[in-house]
């Protein structure tokens, strides 16, 4: 077993992938030498050589689509994109070429391209460096979304979209990039499939549907309610294209109430699709609406207010409690 932190565990799981396949390569705004402004790529370069850890220009959209043309070419780019809020120059790219081509070609055309997307807030950034995006790219049809929680998934996850021969968003917690955990590095048997969900936490009574930084959120709530005599399970669904449906909805049918949790802006955010689903497969199983504890609809506010803007402990356990008042 090795301890790793979640940055850490991404930059072996990339290490690991680059080890077993010479196409992977790594592009991004100072991924090389700096090691990313997280460190993420960190020594990365030094060992496998600037023509497979590019420092490429302030250039989104110039990022997405070179890897565009290298993938076509047989590569597996993984592109790290420097801030969540720097997503959207590439948006054109991702969207509208990217998520496309295969489909087009009728599968003839493989896109295997990772964009790796530090997400969220919690690190006293502002707007641009605090964003939530992932609801632009679940309503895009073509793309895999998927967030990691903890360094085990980092890890894991990581490897696994590298392989894919789909293109892979992949959104990363920023605020817990530094949270440690032990990792079997030496054996794949524990891994899950990358479009599982996981119950990190069972419970009996209310459902807590998380991904990325909430996930530890929701775990804080269920154990504040287990004081309460209160049983939350808490999904981590780590996949949000593909959805692992039948995990989700036995738990919504078992327990009768589910409270989706994100960082973005609950109007129009992911948890609304999720309401959506499970209403339709599971209303009469429900003792309540599904409800949602996620940002405010304003733009991302300066750091002194960022606290009061992200669902928190108090925020979860409110819409619990609300699950209770039908």
């Amino acid at each position: 077993m090795t301890v790793l932190s979640l940055s850490k565990a991404l930059n072996e799981g990339m290490r690991r992938a680059m080890e077993d396949d010479p196409k992977v390569l790594i592009m991004g705004e100072d991924v090389g030498k700096l090691g990313g402004v997280f460190r993420v790529t960190d020594g990365l370069q030094k060992d496998f050589g600037e023509d497979r850890v590019i420092d490429t220009p302030l250039a989104e959209s110039g990022i997405i689509g070179t890897a565009i043309g290298l993938a076509l070419r047989g590569y597996r780019p993984v592109c790290e994109i420097q801030f969540d809020g720097f997503v959207f120059p590439a948006a054109d790219q991702i969207i509208t070429q990217l998520a496309k081509m295969p489909m087009r070609s009728l599968g003839a055309i493989k896109l295997p391209v990772v964009v790796r997307i530090p997400c969220g807030g919690g690190i006293g950034a502002v707007e641009h460096h605090s964003e939530s995006p992932e609801a632009y790219f679940t309503h895009t049809a073509g793309l895999r979304v998927v967030s990691c929680s903890n360094p085990a998934d980092a890890y894991t996850m990581i490897q696994q979209a590298i392989r894919s021969d789909d293109p892979v968003l992949f959104f990363e917690p920023k605020r817990r990039y530094w949270e440690k955990a032990e990792i079997d590095t030496a054996s794949t048997d524990w891994w899950p499939p990358l479009h599982s969900a996981r119950v990190v936490r069972p419970g009996d009574d209310v459902t807590l549907l998380a991904y990325g930084p909430m996930v530890k959120t929701c775990l804080e709530a269920a154990t504040a309610a287990e004081e309460d005599g209160r049983s939350l399970e808490v999904i981590d669904l780590r996949s949000l294209n593909p959805l692992d449906e039948p995990l989700v909805m036995e738990s919504a049918r078992r327990t009768g109430r589910v409270v989706v949790v994100h960082e973005a802006p609950v109007n129009s955010g992911f948890g609304a699709e999720l309401a959506a689903r499970i209403t339709e497969q599971c209303f009469y199983h429900l003792e309540s609406p599904v409800l949602r504890a996620g940002g405010f609809s304003t733009p991302y506010p300066p750091s002194k207010l960022e606290e009061h803007y992200l669902p928190d402990l108090d925020r979860v356990l409110d819409a619990v409690d609300r699950t209770f008042g039908y």
